[in-house]
């Protein structure tokens, strides 16, 4: 039998955050890539290649870069590093052919909570003159919640 699920009054908040550098296209030279920015990139993958067997393929190429952050670290750390890491390449990066943004995630089971993002954290989209947004995930508290009068 399944354990039953965490008792929202007592369960531990969690904050988790990262930063992904996302580069998609098609017929992206990924070594040339890895070899132009001198950082392995945490993921690759190639058109039509499956993520697992039966999966649907990949539409597009890709090189992504993850910040080595710990995921607990606030997003404007994941955003710093991952800044320190291309910086010197932005004009190498803005030239080319290809998608480029950064993905940024939030997830919690805190639905009463937020963030922030400092100033200086988001000179990456500045400097790629891309918008920045976040995917934000909240796990049980606000599911569990829904089922609750939200106005008496």
């Amino acid at each position: 039998m399944p354990a039953p699920p965490p008792d929202p009054e007592t369960e531990p908040s969690y904050f988790a955050y990262s930063a992904t550098l996302r580069i998609h296209g098609i017929g992206l030279r990924l070594d040339e890539l890895t070899d132009r920015l001198g950082i392995k990139p945490t993921h690759q993958h190639r058109q039509g290649e499956q993520r697992r067997p039966g999966s649907k393929p990949y539409r597009s190429d890709a090189w992504h870069l993850t910040a080595a952050v710990p995921e607990n670290t606030e997003l404007s750390e994941h955003l710093r590093e991952l800044w320190r890491q291309v910086q010197p390449h932005i004009d190498y990066l803005r030239s080319l052919e290809a998608q480029v943004d950064v993905f940024c995630g939030y997830r919690s089971n805190n639905g009463a909570s937020g963030f922030s993002v400092q100033p200086d954290a988001l000179e990456i989209f500045r400097a790629l003159n891309i918008p920045f947004g976040v995917s934000m995930i909240v796990d049980s508290w606000l599911a569990q919640r829904l089922d609750e009068p939200t106005i008496e």
